[in-house]
């Protein structure tokens, strides 16, 4: 039962590091996205997707061990804290998630600006469409 643990062990502090890893990407990822520098995105993506396919991996792994190891008083510590490190992984990816939509929506709000777009649209009288053109574009030249 020594080796389980051991080996359970050893699992749980890659799983650690690993965890530890994204948490750091996370945070790039959102100063990436706050500085609106799209180029440094593709590659935190990449890393992000390995991190994710090796936490994955152990997960896997530590699936195949006793449930009752992970009561023992050497595992247990470390179950909590991966417990809670994901926890924070997962939230902190929300919070880069809805960085990411405000983003998205900064962008088109200044391509419909650029580019002409109706800023409101209403109704006549009539049911026909009214559209208020903006005179911000007007003869703007690229």
């Amino acid at each position: 039962m020594d080796d389980q643990i051991n080996l359970c062990h050893h699992k749980l502090e890659n799983q650690l590091q690993h965890l530890n890893a994204l948490t750091q990407l996370l945070d790039a990822e959102l100063a990436c996205l706050a500085s609106k520098k799209g180029n440094g995105l593709k590659d935190i993506a990449r890393e992000k997707l390995t991190l994710l396919n090796n936490i994955q991996k152990l997960d896997k792994e530590l699936s195949g061990f006793n449930q009752d190891i992970f009561k023992t008083e050497q595992i247990k510590p470390l179950t909590e804290s991966v417990n809670s490190l994901l926890l924070k992984c997962k939230k902190q990816n929300e919070v880069n998630a809805q960085a990411a939509h405000q983003a998205q929506l900064a962008v088109k709000e200044l391509k419909n600006i650029l580019i002409g777009a109706p800023t409101s649209v209403t109704y006549g009288q009539d049911g026909g469409v009214i559209s208020e053109n903006s005179e911000l574009v007007k003869n703007l030249k690229a």
